[in-house]
């Protein structure tokens, strides 16, 4: 069973920094492109960063977010800096067999989500 598990969400300063974390098991980690995408009350789910298997490749919706990832902890990460009130929504975590699918927001598994909250 694939699991997907968010940590590190919480409440933040705007202008402030989180890294939010990742922990998967039960899928061979390095051959899934892995993807953040976040979610606001009342509005669509929508990409933040995704990262290739081998992590070679990255995409991004904001510059301010840095998306890396650790085969060997089978672990992927976004760091967030400089955050906005407009960030706050559930962050969540997904694995997919393409990072293109990612991209156009396909994903074939999803975690929970993390909520972070930026106060202004």
């Amino acid at each position: 069973q694939v699991q997907l598990e968010e940590s590190g969400g919480g409440l933040v300063q705007a202008g402030g920094s989180l890294r939010l974390s990742c922990a998967a098991s039960g899928l061979t980690f390095s051959t899934y492109a892995m993807g953040w995408f976040r979610q606001a009350p009342g509005k669509e789910r929508e990409f933040v960063a995704a990262i290739s298997g081998s992590g070679d490749m990255t995409y991004y919706r904001d510059s301010r977010f840095t998306i890396s990832r650790q085969n060997a902890n089978n672990t992927v990460y976004l760091q967030m800096n400089s955050l906005k009130p407009e960030d706050m929504a559930v962050y969540l975590c997904a694995a997919g067999l393409r990072l293109s699918h990612l991209k156009s927001g396909r994903s074939e598994y999803w975690g929970q989500g993390t909520q972070v909250t930026v106060s202004s």
